[in-house]
């Protein structure tokens, strides 16, 4: 019969990942357990003196010991939570991060500004949508706007859409798959018709992928982090793109890598004229948004 208590084995997993060297062990034990048991936190919380299920023992060891060879918490537990929305993530997505709230932020900001100003409802391009994080924000805090979602990945796609699913928005995003601006670009330049057009990119640089931490390099997909040689590969397809659609978006806004916005700031120059470039910060003063903006 198995001896151990909730606590206890709590206690021992938050000590063994704090002995393999993860952050914030305590809460990811707690977590872990949480997936193993299937519990909520609150039956977690009142069930720490209860025996620990023997026939997850297994279960939680294989767990604890992914955490411990650098797999993400995240693809472990099959989730992420992003705007305070629950997303579904694995390893064909990037886990969504809180800088990039930042950048929904930006968008909302604009595109409410722009429907009280007119009463006109954007219309919205989330490029290399991935998780389907910044599309399922923007279709769950805005139910009236337009909303497509593209990405180069099938896979992606279908995460994408599940979390549209598991958030009660499917039925309010279009999706589309291919490659940037290719679908539209396909059939006619005119096709393409929105009012704002947002992405987070892949923006690492080849050689800087060696440098990432085991967690990111390992397991997150390649093709969503790295930009090419110089990690600016996308941006410069993607303005290019943009030359060539008859209707350019009164907005776009694009999450960049550190040092990147003033030459992504250039490509979007040369687009068009713009009322407006400006650059957001993230929460570590990283120049992270660059948001173009005209009339």
């Amino acid at each position: 019969m198995n001896e151990r208590t909730i606590r206890e084995a709590y206690r021992q997993a938050s000590s063994l990942l704090s002995r393999g060297g993860i952050d914030e062990p305590g809460r990811q034990a707690e977590l872990l357990i949480q997936e193993v048991l299937g519990w909520s936190r609150t039956r977690y919380l009142l069930s720490w003196d209860e025996p620990f299920p023997g026939d997850k023992e297994i279960l939680l060891e294989r767990m604890l010991s992914r955490r411990l060879n650098g797999e993400p918490l995240q693809y472990i537990v099959g989730q992420q939570e992003f705007y305070g929305i629950p997303f579904r993530v694995n390893r064909a997505v990037l886990i969504p991060r809180p800088e990039t709230e930042l950048l929904v932020e930006a968008v909302m900001r604009r595109g409410l500004e722009w429907v009280q100003a007119d009463g006109r409802i954007p219309r919205v391009l989330d490029v290399g949508t991935g998780s389907g994080a910044i599309a399922v924000t923007l279709a769950v805090k805005c139910p009236e706007w337009r909303i497509t979602a593209s990405d180069i990945s099938e896979e992606a796609l279908q995460v994408a859409q599940s979390n549209a699913e598991l958030n009660g928005v499917a039925d309010r995003i279009s999706w589309v798959h291919g490659d940037l601006l290719e679908p539209w670009l396909a059939r006619d330049e005119s096709a393409f018709d929105y009012d704002i057009l947002v992405s987070n990119p892949p923006y690492i640089a080849e050689d800087e992928l060696a440098t990432l931490q085991v967690e990111v390099r390992e397991y997150e997909p390649h093709t969503a982090l790295v930009g090419g040689k110089d990690g600016l590969r996308i941006y410069a397809r993607l303005a290019e793109q943009l030359k060539q659609v008859k209707h350019r978006p009164r907005m776009v806004a694009l999450e960049v890598g550190k040092g990147q916005h003033e030459e992504v700031m250039r490509m979007l120059s040369d687009v068009q004229e713009w009322s407006e470039i400006t650059v957001i910060p993230d929460l570590a003063g990283i120049m992270r948004h660059v948001i173009a903006v005209r009339g």
